[in-house]
């Protein structure tokens, strides 16, 4: 029987639960442990030693840091699961949505069928990012979103139904959230977590300041089960303080002991500039949150010019991000934390996730903005506007911003069907590493600027310009990089050592 099989048959027959609660209970003795660990490590393995053998289609290296970021995944499971940081009933949750998921992909195999027959082949994206409001308790310096004491957030139906209309048109499992401050929105007396107690059959990822999760809210987390906190830290407390302000890092550790103490699984966010992208990435901070912190994950997102007080002068420069390539690698390789960034992994995410991509997602915001991406602050249409004129979120994908940044991933990489065809991976953002074709596409299909940054960013000739030639010299110090290790005489060697 295919483990397929047995996922459907256990769902089918009621026994999800059943089969959650036991299989917690093993996870949690080191025996069990170390023998389902040491065999994914002998799956991870055939494909780091033969990756030509699983996908033709990519450059062979592509395949391996797949590879190696799966098995980073599964240790800082297991490091998390081992050290009492997840409590039994958020195994037994996750455990449960995970064979419910997949008892229900066979069931939406017709529903996913019948959607590409209607839309020529192309798949639904995977998830979505939603930002219930703007409100938040900080005031952050240089925050993307210019989050504050706004009052503008989804109501409480619509911020329901983009949930429930993606899990039943594309058969959905997982959603970010993000801000403001998600912990933050109230909407008919109700917040996020009544969000993800509603959608047990989902995961949540929450992006979050973290100084709103005391005792109480801990608590609440570890009860509904099905959502992760990610906490911002810009590096050790003097980094922190001075763009979140006074006390804030001593408030996130407070709350991380709160998650432990809970057995809530978390990680950490992290904003890569010129100026901390060493202090973020050295054995110092990462053993300290990944090691005594207990973080499961860290996610890195280098510095984007957009959102309040937007600069050029804080992107790291093109020599920092060949340190960063090959610095996140080494860790993910040797020290096997799971620690993903967006711009230097590309090539575990086939490239760009935005504009509602196979795979990808989209970003709806507080006013109910649909855009491409958390970081493309423009948008052609609205969702509460879109439902007043009785459509979907099958309509909202086919408007013509979404649909020719699409093209435009295709046509880098995406479809290719030989590794020689893929263009670089490691510059793999349409809006900042490749922003004169982002310029073309704004001036075609005119998306409506998000908010006041937004438009300034789309009308000063010197952002466009430095943007311009900044992709110019990230250009000149990567290309070589991916021609070298991914597509030239290392990437064949690989390929034919394999």
């Amino acid at each position: 029987m295919k483990p397929e099989d047995i996922v459907h048959a256990i769902a089918s027959n009621g026994q999800a639960e059943r089969f959650a609660n036991i299989t917690a209970e093993i996870l949690r003795h080191e025996l069990p442990r170390r023998l389902l660990v040491g065999y994914v490590d002998r799956l991870i393995n055939q494909r780091l030693e033969k990756p030509h053998r699983f996908d033709g289609r990519r450059p062979a290296r592509v395949t391996q840091d797949r590879a190696y970021i799966a098995r980073a995944i599964v240790h800082s499971m297991d490091r998390a699961v081992g050290r009492g940081c997840v409590s039994k009933a958020i195994t037994r949750g996750v455990l449960r949505g995970l064979v419910m998921n997949g008892f229900m992909r066979g069931e939406r195999r017709a529903t996913w069928e019948r959607f590409r027959q209607e839309h020529d082949g192309y798949s639904p994206p995977s998830f979505l990012v939603i930002a219930p409001d703007k409100l938040c308790n900080l005031r952050c310096k240089g925050c993307y979103a210019s989050s504050g004491a706004d009052s503008e957030k989804l109501d409480w139906e619509v911020f329901d139904r983009i949930i429930t209309e993606a899990q039943t048109l594309w058969g959905m499992g997982f959603f970010v959230l993000t801000g403001g401050e998600p912990l933050a929105y109230r909407s008919q007396g109700k917040d996020v977590l009544d969000a993800a107690a509603k959608h047990r059959d989902a995961f949540f990822l929450m992006y979050t300041n973290g100084t709103l999760i005391d005792e109480r809210m801990a608590a609440r987390l570890a009860e509904v089960g099905n959502l992760t906190p990610a906490i911002s830290v810009e590096g050790f407390e003097e980094r922190t303080d001075a763009r979140r302000g006074k006390g804030v890092f001593r408030r996130i550790l407070r709350a991380m002991a709160n998650l432990r103490e809970a057995g809530v699984p978390f990680g950490i966010s992290l904003t890569a500039t010129c100026e901390n992208c060493e202090e973020i990435l050295s054995d110092e901070f990462l053993d300290f949150f990944f090691g005594e912190q207990g973080a499961i994950y860290g996610w890195i997102f280098q510095y984007m010019p957009i959102g309040r007080g937007f600069t050029l002068d804080l992107l790291p420069t093109p020599e920092q991000r060949v340190w960063m390539w090959e610095r996140t690698w080494q860790v993910v390789r040797e020290k096997k934390y799971f620690l993903a960034d967006f711009w230097n992994l590309g090539t575990c995410s086939d490239g760009c996730l935005s504009a509602g991509r196979q795979g990808g997602y989209l970003y709806f915001d507080w006013n109910g903005k649909v855009m491409p991406c958390v970081f493309v602050p423009y948008s052609p249409i609205n969702i509460n506007d879109a439902y007043r004129e009785g459509k979907t979120l099958n309509d909202i994908l086919q408007e013509p911003f979404f649909k020719a940044i699409r093209e435009w991933q295709h046509a880098y990489g995406y479809a290719a069907t030989r590794p020689e065809e893929h263009r670089n991976w490691l510059m793999p953002c349409i809006i900042r590493d490749h922003h004169r074709d982002f310029r073309r596409i704004l001036e075609m299909t005119e998306p409506d600027p998000e908010d006041e940054a937004a438009l300034q960013a789309l009308l000063d000739p010197a952002y466009r310009d430095g943007l311009i030639r900044y992709d110019e010299a990230v250009a000149r110090a990567l290309d070589p990089l991916w021609e070298r290790e991914y597509l030239g005489r290392e990437g064949r060697e690989l390929a034919l050592d394999s």
